[in-house]
């Protein structure tokens, strides 16, 4: 982890006993905005292609996992703690979730749009296609603290 993450999280528990697992990660395509929707409390969601979990060798998310998130300069800015870990193909994911991910005008709709280009462009990296069903990984997280 870097040592600005890693300064905020010591920083942040101080004396109190902290969790022994945590990672510092940006969201998506832009980790600015995305962050930024974070902190106020509007996006309380994410989700990721479960294929890359096995690519990557990276164990599923858990409930009460904690994560830094990170904005474009790997800069802390928040603590987050995940609450629910659920994998579903893409398309049953439910319009609430959608609306959770805080991105947009809410709709499903342009969850799906900004979705399926993200994914469509990531699984062509590792020379792959998207398709409807593939499963994805659906975390709902608590705000914990905004730096």
């Amino acid at each position: 982890m870097i040592e600005a993450a890693q300064n905020y999280w010591d920083h942040y528990w101080k004396d109190r006993e902290k969790p022994q697992s945590v990672t510092a990660w940006q969201f998506g395509d832009d980790a600015d905005q995305l962050a930024n929707l974070v902190m106020r409390g509007i996006k309380t969601a994410t989700c990721s292609a479960h294929i890359f979990y096995e690519f990557d060798e990276e164990p599923l998310p858990t409930t009460n996992d904690y994560s830094i998130i990170l904005n474009s300069q790997n800069e802390p800015v928040a603590i987050i703690k995940t609450v629910e870990v659920s994998i579903v193909p893409m398309n049953e994911v439910s319009e609430e979730f959608a609306a959770a991910e805080g991105e947009g005008d809410l709709s499903y709709e342009y969850w799906w749009n900004v979705h399926e280009a993200f994914f469509t462009a990531e699984l062509k990296e590792v020379e792959r296609e998207f398709s409807e069903d593939m499963l994805v990984v659906c975390e709902r997280f608590e705000l914990i603290d905004v730096k």
